[in-house]
Parts: structure tokens; C-alpha cells; sequence
């Protein structure tokens, strides 16, 4: 589903990304690991339209994204989501799902002018699918609460509700399990191993939590001074001493 190919990106002197390669296969749920400063995020923002690569290219289904402003990718199913969740506090959590779906009738003011019972019925339908994956996600009760007065790990949850709101293809999770409690990091994970497993969305996940990336991810793609070190199943990943020294600071 997406191939990235010598990307590379540069901070004035700082090169953060270095001719890095993999591939995320869809379906399946990846993970990116590696230390602090190792290029994670910087790759993140690169593929979901928030930086422009320096060099290579990021392709997509077989097209060439890299470069395309954000907005542009969500249409086309890539989604990302935050170490800190950046929900609108002053909406409910439903209706924090209810504006996620693009193209709505009542984003147009014509529209709204000609065609009100328009508005109101695709109102109705996108209401109804925002309270199913409400449900889904075990937050109906919170439905109608500010989604300011949510826990970290429940504002994780929603932010996944919003993925889903939007029929997502590819859904970049940065640090999900970052600030949650360990019941909800349950919780967390399980949502997103039914995603993956019941709708099939494809996943590409950064985490520090190993457990939860060796939970959940196969492969796991291994970042070091923004270069690919390896790419293997976790108990692979774990045992190869380059990068216990990356993780322990050895190497250069």
C-alpha cells in the first residue's frame, strides 16, 4: 500500500531523514520504533502531507504522494493521528465525529438555503454512524460530554472514532499508547486489532511501549539516526544487537 523510497529531509544543516526505504504492506499493522531523534515523526509529517520531503518519494496505491498538502491525502484515506490528542474541546464527542466526514450538503451555504431537508437528512445518517462507532469504541455514555473533560486515553479512542468516521485506508498512529492507563491501553489496542482485523484497515504505528508494539505489529520497521537499521518481527527486532546499541547508545 505504500512504498517510501530514499526519502530524505533536511533542517538547514540537520539531516534528519537519511535516504530511508520500506514498505507498508495493507493490512497488516507495522510499527516504526527506534530512540529519541531517530526521524519517527519527521517521517510521519512527511507522509501525511505536514512536510515536504528534501529527496525521494513516498508512493501510495502507485502514485507519488509525497509532497501533497494534507488535505488532499485525507480524501484519498490516509489519516494521522497525535502523540497529544488534538480534539475540539469545546464539541461534544459526538459531535466531534459528526464533523469528520468531507463533503458534507450543509458546508455550503447555498445548499443550506435550497436544500434544508438535505441538510437535515444527511445530518441524520452521519448522526447515526457517529453514535455506532461511539459504541463501537465503548464511549456512547460519554456522547453528549465536552470532549475537553475526556481522559488522555479516552481522547486516543476518539481520535480513533474519527479515523473510522472517515473510512480510512491508511491510519498513521503516532504514540498511541502515550498517557494512557494500562486498562485503557487494553481497550486501545483491542480497537485497533478489530479495525485491522474486522475492517481492514492498514496501520503504521510509532510507539516507545514495546510491549504494546510487540502486541500488535508484524513487521516493525527499526529508525536510527534517521536510517533504516532493520525490519523484522519483533522477537528479531529485540535479539539483534545493533539494536540493543542503538536503544543503550552505543554504535557511532
Amino acid at each position: 500500500m505504500l512504498k517510501v523510497e530514499n526519502l530524505e529531509k533536511n533542517f538547514g544543516g540537520l539531516q534528519a531523514v537519511r535516504g530511508c526505504s520500506f514498505e507498508v504492506e495493507a493490512g497488516r499493522i507495522t510499527g516504526l520504533i527506534g530512540p529519541n531523534g531517530a526521524g519517527k515523526t519527521t517521517i510521519f509529517n512527511m507522509i501525511a502531507g505536514a512536510e515536504r520531503p528534501s529527496g525521494g518519494r513516498i508512493v501510495f496505491e502507485g502514485e507519488d504522494i509525497a509532497g501533497l498538502p494534507t488535505h488532499t491525502l485525507f480524501h484519498r484515506g490516509i489519516l494521522r493521528t497525535f502523540q497529544i490528542p488534538h480534539e475540539f474541546g469545546k464539541l461534544t464527542v459526538l459531535e466531534n465525529l459528526m464533523v469528520v466526514p468531507p463533503d458534507q450538503v450543509g458546508e455550503n451555504l447555498l445548499r443550506c438555503w435550497l436544500s434544508a431537508g438535505g441538510v437535515a437528512r444527511q445530518e441524520v445518517e452521519i448522526r447515526a454512524r457517529a453514535e455506532e462507532v461511539l459504541e463501537f469504541l465503548s464511549l456512547a455514555p460519554l456522547g453528549d460530554d465536552l470532549a475537553e473533560t475526556l481522559s488522555g486515553g479516552q481522547k486516543k479512542l476518539l481520535e480513533l472514532g474519527r479515523t473510522m468516521m472517515a473510512e480510512a485506508r491508511l491510519v498513521l498512529l503516532d504514540e498511541p499508547g502515550a498517557g494512557v492507563n494500562p486498562t485503557l491501553l487494553i481497550k486501545l489496542a483491542e480497537m485497533i486489532r478489530r479495525l485491522n482485523r474486522e475492517r481492514g484497515y492498514t496501520f503504521f504505528i510509532i510507539e516507545h511501549d514495546m510491549d504494546l508494539i510487540g502486541s500488535l505489529c508484524d513487521p516493525v520497521i527499526v529508525l536510527a539516526e534517521g536510517r533504516v537499521l532493520m525490519t523484522g518481527d519483533m522477537e528479531t527486532v529485540r535479539r539483534d544487537p545493533r539494536v540493543q546499541d542503538a536503544y543503550l547508545g552505543g554504535g557511532e
